[in-house]
């Protein structure tokens, strides 16, 4: 089936079997959060909630619950598109294999959008407040749109070629918004909506913008693609869809997507600015509140048949992890083509995607001279941090490929045991100081403030990885409860940081050195609690990468620098403390969470997956 509207993805999916309808009472404030989290953790299928207290529409959650389930959506075009993808990578294919791709002409037609004059999307009028009010954490400031499909377009645009769509974070209510007439804009860097923004300022006229949610899967999904800039995400849209994307277009507003269930229609005034926040986001800890762009709320429709589609972000795994890994499973391949020499990259998503990259590229200069050190590898690190939303990465770790062919990028451990085995902490460390990392990210200096580093290694093995603590490690007073969280992964517990405690360096590393039995552990993490931290990998990954800011985080013992490059004769130390700065966690309420339990405790289709 090719969708048209959530209620026939809806329907779709009951039909297959991947979809319980839940018809008791169900709060949106906070218990239908709590319930989508535990059932998308126990591999659980769509939800569709018929009973919310105090709202007029049916939710639907964990309709991209699984990569699985993320296919079988897609299941009638997901081939086709994959083959538009080969063509992109080789034009030549389709006079040299012309026989595999007979649909293409067609998927082709379907990228191109077309104009309409309405839709069913704007078959009913509604207030802003009667849109369903979804909070998924307890300190969030209000209700949010967590799956919105933002529709944005320059002052003077009139192209559906010009139209940006992207998911941005929209607050419904909360704060100093007025109820009736105002919805909160998060943009990040690096986004689309900016380049209109940034036009509107300059023009000193607002811009138009459309919130719309549901429709088609194929829109959601669009709405996060990594694209090229100048490439509409409505034409990718329509490829996956399988048919043309409808938008109603006129003066006055921003091409409306004609399929959706529900539209939120306005302005924004590049100049001003409120409070937008607090809001529990995908690293696991409070975005907090901050001054962003304001929509002004001309119009809210809905159609007849129209159901809300969300989803709760949160520490990874959430269900945005799936869109990550349907997008790699479309673009991968794409990779070698925009970045020359690299044959991968994986944004870890156990670390909220940013915060740690993997990368496997190819070192090819001077072969003849043998030389076992990063040199086109740092060329193509380059590369990889000035692309798109790549740039965001702060720890980019890139191997080599022909030190070993079958390296597998998302086997994370096995990945930073073949770094550890052949990185030189002397000269692998090249960092980027005062720079923009992810706005959501709150371990840098600042509001999109922080620091990158990226750790090359080419070469042959150059040391074992120990696997157990043998002996006493000496360790400083107020450091202990050593753990391997991984081969040649120590992780210590450490105390509190705090604003008046000394530095890292002069609580640890500077009292230790290179003779010292920790530096058999090429890596040293110090954590709040080594036995949380060691216990997965996940749990390394998410507490090392989110919570360290490379240039004031890592030491190393036996520390120097030379020529104004860093390195270190030992052990490489990561403070990934929580320190003063950084945002909460997020924590489930416990009175919820007792709900929950209950409605656990009663059975039914549900409760086995609670």
């Amino acid at each position: 089936m090719k969708h048209r509207s959530t209620r026939q993805a809806v329907d779709d999916l009951a039909a297959g079997g991947r979809l319980i309808r839940y018809e008791h009472p169900v709060d949106a404030n906070l218990e239908l959060a709590e319930i989508q989290r535990r059932v998308y953790l126990n591999g659980g299928p769509a939800v569709l909630f018929t009973n919310v207290t105090g709202c007029r529409f049916p939710m639907v959650s964990n309709l991209f619950g699984s990569l699985e389930q993320a296919r079988y959506l897609f299941r009638h075009t997901i081939d086709r598109v994959r083959k538009l993808i080969e063509l992109k990578i080789d034009p030549s294919l389709a006079a040299k294999q012309f026989w595999r791709y007979p649909s293409v002409p067609l998927a082709a037609l379907t990228m191109l959008p077309r104009r309409c004059r309405s839709g069913a999307v704007m078959q009913n009028s509604i207030a802003l407040p009667d849109l369903p009010q979804l909070k998924s954490w307890p300190d969030d400031g209000g209700a949010f749109v967590t799956l919105p499909q933002v529709l944005s377009q320059p002052a003077d645009g009139a192209s559906l070629q010009q139209t940006n769509l992207g998911m941005y974070r929209v607050q419904l209510s909360g704060n100093d918004y007025d109820p009736q007439t105002e919805v909160g804009m998060h943009y990040q860097i690096h986004r689309g909506i900016g380049v209109h923004h940034r036009a509107a300022l300059e023009n000193g006229r607002p811009f138009r913008v459309v919130v719309t949610v549901g429709g088609a899967p194929s829109m959601t999904l669009s709405a996060v693609m990594p694209l090229p800039e100048g490439l509409s995400e409505l034409t990718f849209a329509g490829a996956l869809a399988g048919h043309r994307i409808p938008m109603v277009t006129g003066p006055g507003h921003a091409p409306i997507y004609a399929d959706a269930d529900f539209a939120i229609v306005g302005t924004i005034d590049p100049t001003r600015q409120k409070p937008e926040g607090p809001f529990g986001d995908h690293l696991g800890y409070y975005s907090l509140q901050h001054d962003f762009p304001v929509l002004n709320v001309e119009r809210v429709y809905h159609r007849n048949d129209a159901v809300w589609p969300l989803t709760v972000v949160g520490r990874p795994p959430q269900e945005d992890t799936t869109f990550g890994e349907l997008i790699h499973d479309l673009t991968g391949p794409v990779i070698p083509t925009v970045l020359p020499g690299i044959k991968a990259v994986h944004a870890v998503d156990a670390s909220g995607v940013h915060p740690l990259l993997l990368a496997i590229g190819s070192e090819r200069y001077m072969p003849m001279s043998g030389a076992n050190e990063p040199q086109e590898l740092l060329t193509q690190a380059n590369a990889v941090l000035g692309n798109g939303q790549l740039s965001l990465a702060k720890y980019l770790w890139i191997a080599n490929h022909y030190d070993n062919t079958q390296l597998d990028i998302h086997d994370v451990s096995g990945f930073l045991q073949h770094m550890l085995q052949r990185v030189d902490w002397r000269r692998d460390l090249h960092f980027q100081t005062q720079t923009t990392i992810d706005t959501l990210d709150y371990s840098g200096s600042g509001l999109n403030r922080g620091s990158k580093v990226v750790i090359a290694a080419v070469g042959p093995v150059v040391r074992q990885l120990p696997t157990s603590i043998e002996g006493d490690l000496h360790l400083p007073e107020g450091f202990g409860q050593p753990k391997v969280a991984a081969p040649g992964i120590l992780i210590i517990q450490g105390p509190a940081a705090s604003a008046s405690r000394p530095r890292l360096d002069a609580l640890l590393t500077d009292r230790m050195d290179v003779q010292s039995p920790i530096n058999r552990f090429p890596l040293v993490i110090v954590a709040d609690d080594s036995d949380f931290s060691a216990r997965t990998i996940n749990n390394f990954v998410w507490t090392t990468f989110t919570r360290s800011n490379p240039a004031a985080d890592v030491y190393g013992i036996g520390a120097f620098v030379a020529d104004k490059h860093w390195g270190c004769e030992g052990s490489l130390v990561i403070d990934a403390r929580v320190k003063p700065h950084h945002a909460p966690p997020l924590i489930e309420d416990p009175e919820i969470v007792k709900r929950v339990d209950a409605i656990a405790a009663r059975g039914g289709a549900l409760a086995k997956y609670l």
